[in-house]
């Protein structure tokens, strides 16, 4: 995997992959490199999801989520709590199960963020 980051001008900046595909981000504007990293951690853990429910019928999955930090330097994230949202008819065991697999195995993004506490609760919303 390779990647590079260019400054664009003033606070902004941007991501590109070794696809050519870029990710704009800005420091101070927004999305900064933090708030993506919180996002990654949905993302990746969104797609543990989608892909566990394979053939069951559901029409949304989206994920809440809300980081805490400390307050010195390095800012580093100190707990994330996800809440995961579903529409459909789909077994809150099933869900549960999913969610902690991508948590403790799957997602990538969450296991490196190892020393960052991580929690998490489920809606399930019916079509």
């Amino acid at each position: 995997m390779k990647a590079s980051v260019k400054w664009t001008g003033s606070s902004s900046m941007v991501g590109i992959n070794d696809k050519g595909q870029e990710v704009k981000m800005d420091w101070e504007e927004g999305p900064n490199p933090v708030q993506l990293l919180l996002q990654t951690v949905g993302a990746c853990s969104l797609a543990d999801i989608v892909t566990g429910l394979k053939d069951r019928k559901f029409s949304d999955v989206w994920i809440d989520m809300e980081g805490e930090r400390r307050s010195e330097h390095p800012r580093v994230f100190t707990e994330i709590m996800m809440t995961y949202h579903i529409k459909g008819d789909v077994p809150r065991k099933l869900l549960e199960r999913l969610i902690e697999k991508s948590h403790t195995t799957y997602c990538t993004v969450s296991n490196m963020l190892v020393e960052v506490k991580k929690d998490w609760k489920l809606v399930i919303h019916q079509d």
